[in-house]
């Protein structure tokens, strides 16, 4: 039996257009307690340990999914439940490169269907998975959220690379909306 809670983030949700995620940044509702939702790192989300196999559903919670103190939430403007995320809340599962005005674009899809374009507002960057030492891609997707870049992705985004020099030494990476995006 779903909670109350999830009840009501599920109302809220289903009001809102989830190509427009609704503007988490501004409300300050009162904490009301963790839910036993997880997004894990492969971006599936799952309620009391049962994935949540609705996509609408998902896409509908994720525009309602807010950061604070590195902790994640899912807020109305009345109330906000803490959730667990493994990793990024979202995951990049395609990638698509334009031109525009003669300068590369690339724009990245997420598991979610929001489409983001790598630029001064959605920086790209890599860092290092802890312990494992392996790539760990991610593109800045809002209000402090980020998307993992699948394993495909960021082999098709390597594939892209180019060398460039780069604060004061020469660096791999590839150029998004006229910004270079070091890779290494």
């Amino acid at each position: 039996m779903p909670s109350q809670h999830l009840m009501d983030f599920a109302t809220f949700a289903r009001n809102t257009n989830p190509q427009d995620p609704a503007p988490v940044h501004l409300w300050d509702p009162p904490y009301c307690g963790d839910l036993d939702i997880v997004i894990r790192r492969d971006g599936s989300w799952f309620h009391e340990g049962r994935p949540i196999r609705r996509v609408e559903l998902v896409q509908l919670f994720s525009s309602i999914l807010k950061k604070e103190n590195n902790r994640y939430y899912l807020v109305t403007p009345v109330e906000k439940v803490g959730i667990t995320v493994e990793d990024c809340p979202f995951v990049v599962v395609g990638m698509d490169v334009s031109r525009t005005g003669g300068v590369q674009v690339l724009t990245f899809s997420t598991n979610t269907d929001e489409q983001i374009s790598a630029d001064s507002f959605h920086r790209l960057t890599v860092g290092n998975t802890e312990g494992v030492g392996s790539p760990h891609p991610v593109i800045h997707v809002r209000n402090g959220l980020n998307g993992l870049l699948s394993r495909a992705v960021f082999y098709r985004l390597c594939e892209l690379s180019v060398e460039h020099h780069y604060e004061q030494t020469s660096r791999l990476g590839v150029f998004s909306s006229g910004i270079f995006f070091p890779l290494d």
